[in-house]
């Protein structure tokens, strides 16, 4: 099993990068310094020339593999989700009631990050911090309307389709599982920022997790 996982790749749409930086140690180089820059500096400090002096490489080598620093995000957080939907499926592909498999699934999305060692070039951990600090620039963009058509956001909406075939297969009758299955999804990261920065605003904390409000608010939301 060990081996399988270590084999394992997240699959991204091609149109998001020049080169797959999964095929070189270089490529594999930008993603590792390039989540870590991100997280450091913040996404609007952020410049391939930066990343560049860090890898000790030459800007034109990234540009090689990414368009500009938006398409740079949007692959890092398209593997995030990707990364997050392969748990997903993986911890409740076995599970046959309906209300324990969307908990499962819920834990899963919601929960504070580990680092997994199945990928051993990206910090998982750090690529969080990442998504729930700067993920909304990838998409509230004026491109983001024809970046949506060319599929650049296809594993986001992929898992978010999963949750909400998981809320109705629990009850049929609520009106809104889509809308609820993207609430969760969005307002995870919401909450996870005002833990973090604004923890008057929220109960969650280190004791009570943003996954312990969603798996209480299905509870209490879903008839089943």
């Amino acid at each position: 099993m060990d081996a399988l996982l270590k084999n394992l790749k997240i699959s991204i749409n091609e149109s998001i990068f020049l080169k797959d930086p999964e095929s070189s140690d270089l490529g594999k180089r930008i993603v590792t310094y390039g989540i870590i820059l991100i997280n450091d500096l913040g996404f609007d400090n952020f410049t391939f020339k930066k990343l560049a002096a860090h890898i000790e490489s030459t800007e034109s080598s990234i540009y090689r593999y990414f368009e500009n620093k938006h398409k740079f995000l949007i692959y890092l957080t398209s593997w995030y989700w990707g990364w997050k939907e392969y748990q997903l499926v993986f911890a409740t592909n076995n599970i046959t009631d309906p209300v324990e498999k969307l908990l499962k699934a819920i834990e899963i999305a919601t929960r504070e990050v580990e680092e997994d060692q199945s990928f051993n070039h990206i910090n998982e951990v750090i690529l969080n911090k990442i998504v729930i600090n700067e993920y909304s620039k990838s998409y509230l963009t004026k491109e983001v309307d024809d970046e949506n058509k060319e599929g650049y956001f296809a594993i986001y909406k992929r898992l978010s389709n999963r949750i909400r075939k998981m809320i109705s297969d629990v009850d049929p009758t609520y009106p809104y599982p889509a809308s609820l299955a993207s609430t969760i999804l969005a307002d995870s990261l919401h909450h996870h920022f005002l833990k973090n920065h604004f923890s008057s605003l929220t109960e969650c904390d280190d004791q009570t997790p943003p996954s312990h409000y969603f798996k209480h608010l299905i509870l209490n939301l879903l008839k089943f």
